[in-house]
């Protein structure tokens, strides 16, 4: 019987769909970001006369990696795509409104047993929802703004059963670090499902940082079944009735992997490996220099909540640059009305527009040689955020780290409710 992704592609196809199967199929969702969108548009110029967009309600363009553009190469290529969507009447959502992945959440576009892609390595975050969402080259995505279409092999499914409930503080980064630790080199190419009594634990914000570590796992897509609230929030927002796709209950699986979570704490990757994960209270004594909250990760209104709930009344160390960015403009919106931005400026926090920050080059969060940082980002290999080390961790633990100077454990402050 079917996995999640056999089902959504074959919902998608009228080929057959079985593990190995190279298959063609339909792509609801279609985006380009400002990160190689521009050779997208010049891809579909050079190779198609005219006609350029299969379906110009599915086809979006997201700015999110320079926002806004601080360099002249990006202000140009933004400009290129703003152009061409004004000629072809596909929307943009421009520098003012945050991460893609995101957005197409929140506007509705994406929910679950939608199919879509993007120039984005972490378009799998859609699992979050039960959607299956892929990130591909220009090449690729060009081709499919022109058929609405495009090839895949299925993969195997893996499944990944979490054991017990943690009764310590943890949070969706620790448990998504656990998995990255746990799963590397087990789930290479592969789709990924998700179950056990933890996931009713996390929010769709939660939800979201666990699905946007996939591909720091290895896999393909991982997916959560959508609980309730998940429905409820696509149903609202997309507009309509959904069905959600579950895998059926005797599915065949490559492999399961169980994982026990009971004992699971705040964890952290050291630098230039997502994997190489140890508990915080095992580091030895280490001094930072900044702290970066946000990114597809962790860039949350809930995440960036958890943030001022630790900081408020408190003062960020005076040897530590603290960086927030939110994930969206709605994520800011929701932080202004609630007086957090307010909160987190009065101790020392510098807060940016939203957007991809400090996984993109040139924007907020990048680090100088010698310089040791704390970032709730996905990856901190070499030259990603900067020149200097970063260290994975949950927000709450990139907060306590910036009150104290020195990466530290959540249990060294009291936190108000």
């Amino acid at each position: 019987m079917s996995s999640v992704i056999e089902k959504i592609f074959q919902m998608h196809t009228r080929e057959k769909v079985e593990v190995g199967n190279t298959i063609w199929i339909d792509i609801d969702l279609r985006t380009a970001r400002d990160f190689a969108g521009a050779k997208v548009v010049e891809n579909l110029i050079e190779n198609y006369e005219g006609n350029y967009v299969d379906d110009a309600k599915k086809t979006f363009f997201t700015f999110d990696c320079n926002a806004p553009a601080n360099t002249i190469g990006y202000a140009n290529n933004q400009q290129i795509c703003r152009e061409f969507a004004r000629k072809n009447k596909i929307k943009v959502f421009d520098v003012n409104r945050g991460i893609g992945s995101h957005v197409v959440i929140e506007e509705g576009l994406a929910y679950p047993g939608v199919t879509a892609v993007g120039t984005d390595s972490h378009f799998n975050i859609l699992g979050a929802i039960g959607a299956f969402g892929q990130g591909m080259g220009d090449v690729d995505i060009a081709f499919v703004f022109k058929t609405g279409k495009t090839w895949f092999e299925v993969p195997p499914t893996v499944k990944v059963n979490f054991i017990g409930i943690p009764d310590g503080k943890w949070s969706a980064k620790d448990l998504a670090l656990l998995c990255v630790k746990e799963l590397k080199n087990k789930v290479l190419g592969k789709s990924i499902e998700f179950y056990g009594d933890i996931l009713e634990k996390l929010s769709m914000a939660g939800r979201i940082t666990l699905s946007s570590m996939v591909t720091e796992m290895g896999g393909i897509v991982g997916f959560i079944p959508p609980n309730k609230e998940i429905i409820s929030f696509c149903e609202k927002r997309s507009g309509k009735k959904i069905e959600p796709v579950y895998a059926d209950k005797d599915a065949d699986y490559e492999k399961e992997i169980d994982i026990d979570v009971s004992n699971l704490e705040p964890l952290i990757a050291l630098p230039g490996n997502p994997a190489n994960v140890k508990r915080v209270s095992e580091l030895p004594y280490t001094e930072i220099n900044s702290v970066f909250i946000g990114s597809c990760t962790n860039g949350r209104t809930e995440d960036i909540f958890s943030v001022s709930k630790i900081i408020k009344g408190r003062k960020i160390s005076e040897n530590v640059m603290m960086k927030i960015v939110p994930a969206t403009r709605e994520v800011w919106q929701e932080l202004l009305e609630k007086g957090v931005i307010k909160e987190l400026f009065s101790a020392g926090a510098i807060i940016s527009h939203a957007g991809c920050g400090g996984c993109a080059s040139g924007q907020i969060g990048m680090t100088g040689e010698g310089e040791v940082q704390v970032s709730t980002s996905n990856r901190n290999f070499k030259g990603k955020q900067g020149a200097g080390d970063t260290y994975l961790a949950s927000p709450e633990t990139a907060a306590v780290s910036g009150l104290l100077g020195y990466i530290g454990g959540i249990d060294e402050y009291e936190v108000e409710g």
